[in-house]
């Protein structure tokens, strides 16, 4: 095995926003938007045979 790809950060940004309908009920919009990490994550893994690993490295700031 060899590295191939080794860079850290938010991998996808994710958003929950509440909306409230006409009818007067509320409802949770849940987005998920990828990142550049993703692109270059998926661009390096493109028809290869890989083991990921992923390591939380603490919280964020972001949801």
């Amino acid at each position: 095995m060899r590295e191939i790809f080794s860079k850290e950060g938010v991998f996808v940004r994710y958003e929950e926003k509440p909306v409230k309908l006409e009818n007067g009920h509320e409802i949770v919009h849940r987005s998920e938007n990828p990142t550049e990490l993703w692109w270059e994550l998926k661009e390096a893994l493109k028809g290869k045979r890989v083991r990921v690993v992923v390591y939380e490295l603490g919280e964020s700031g972001e949801k």
